[in-house]
């Protein structure tokens, strides 16, 4: 399978793309389709784009708007970039900011009968150009033909970093997850995001009861969008079990200090672990942790008995020693890398992935909370195949059908659904 990149290689961890759903003013920036994009053609060009975004958390992607209806650019960038497609008789096909970078991107089109090289030659020497170069492609190991793949209306799904090395796409051409119920406990989410509403069936605020600030919450808006953001809905990305069911509860909530994370505490977890436990939630996603608690012990070990399959994430301390993480029967995932993974965790992407933000956002967040939200979609993929299998032959299978991707060892969705198809097939 080949997918048009944008070859901003060292760049691209920091794409910023917050593009809410019928709000960019330039269409043609914003919405066009991957496919849209011709690697033999198009050119990648990039101008200056001094902006002083409001002080959010890190995660956040406001950035300012410009008059000219280029989203996420400042002043300086809209006028450059409009001089540059008069004056060079370009048409633009998509565009971006890119925060780390200082700059707003561009996949342009080059006129007819321009020769593609000699344009960029000149492009280069222009000092309103800060980068520029072809577009170009890059092919991603598949196990099934390239035509059997679905091909998505979502705007970003080439930007998807874990739904791509996961083979997502392949493993979706025979389960999306349906009919499986995910609750996720976590921050708030935005209910109202387009890829996420019809995915969220129900919340529960364990926190404050502010609708409002359970919408803004980034964290559990980013899982949601991991493991169930909506498929061919000519918006932004796409989950891993798209068809799958949320339901999120907020246990966890953002002090006052600017860029600090979301906190939780016994009493709260713990009223979120109850509720799940009144449910019929085969998946618990706790992207979260802190020190072992009996209480919290109590309850996990009573959603582990009734058959739930809990997945957690790793703490950046790389010990499982806490909760939920040492709990046995729970799969731990950490974020794929090049050092042998703890015994029994799974790695799963987790650096770099462009997920849902609040506000009808998009953008790149990195952990083993993603890591650990990518595990629970593929879990979601095998359940609606099985309904009846339970956490362990999950864990077992996950890690017999994890493969090499970019030199590392991590899960794999395609091959986690054929090892589950085949031994179907070898117990007939």
């Amino acid at each position: 399978m080949k997918l048009a990149a944008f070859v901003f290689t060292a760049a691209v961890a920091c794409l910023s793309v917050h593009a809410p759903a019928a709000s960019a003013t330039d269409s043609s920036s914003q919405a066009s389709p991957v496919s849209a994009m011709n690697s033999q053609r198009d050119i990648v060009l990039a101008v200056a784009n001094p902006i002083d975004p409001p002080a959010l958390h890190a995660g956040s992607s406001m950035l300012g708007y410009a008059p000219a209806g280029y989203y996420g650019a400042g002043q300086r960038a809209a006028s450059a970039l409009g001089d540059l497609k008069q004056h060079y008789n370009l048409h633009e096909v998509a565009g971006w900011p890119i925060k780390a970078l200082g700059v707003y991107c561009v996949v342009v089109e080059a006129p007819a009968g321009t020769h593609r090289d000699d344009l960029i030659k000149t492009l280069a020497k222009d000092d309103r150009v800060k980068i520029v170069q072809p577009l170009q492609d890059y092919s991603v190991y598949a196990t099934v033909a390239a035509a059997t793949h679905h091909r998505y209306n979502d705007p970003y799904v080439g930007l998807q970093r874990g739904f791509v090395e996961t083979d997502a796409a392949l493993a979706q051409t025979f389960s999306q997850g349906e009919g499986v119920h995910i609750a996720v406990v976590d921050t708030g989410a935005d209910t109202k995001h387009p890829d996420l509403q019809g995915r969220i069936h129900d919340v529960h605020d364990m926190v404050s009861g502010d609708t409002a600030a359970f919408d803004r919450d980034n964290h559990g808006t980013e899982v949601a969008g991991i493991i169930a953001a909506d498929a061919d809905n000519h918006q932004g990305i796409v989950g891993i079990a798209p068809k799958a069911m949320l339901s999120v509860y907020k246990a966890c909530w953002y002090g006052p200090e600017p860029h600090g994370g979301a906190h939780c505490n016994s009493f709260t977890l713990a009223k979120a672990l109850a509720a799940v436990i009144d449910t019929d939630a085969r998946i618990v996603n706790l992207s979260l942790g802190g020190p072992a608690d009996p209480l919290l012990d109590k309850l996990l070990q009573q959603l582990l008995s009734q058959g739930r399959i809990v997945v957690a994430a790793l703490p950046p301390s790389g010990n499982v020693d806490g909760f939920p993480d040492n709990a046995p029967g729970v799969i731990v995932v950490r974020v794929s890398g090049t050092s042998p993974a703890p015994t029994g965790v799974l790695s799963a992407p987790g650096k770099d992935i462009l997920t849902t933000q609040p506000d009808g956002g998009y953008d790149f967040s990195s952990g083993s909370s993603m890591a650990a939200a990518h595990v629970s979609g593929i879990v979601a993929l095998l359940l609606s195949l099985s309904p009846h299998l339970d956490a362990r032959a999950v864990h077992d299978l996950l890690v017999q059908s994890s493969k090499l991707s970019n030199g590392v060892m991590e899960v794999n969705a395609a091959a986690a659904v054929a090892a589950l198809h085949n031994a179907d097939k070898s117990t007939r």
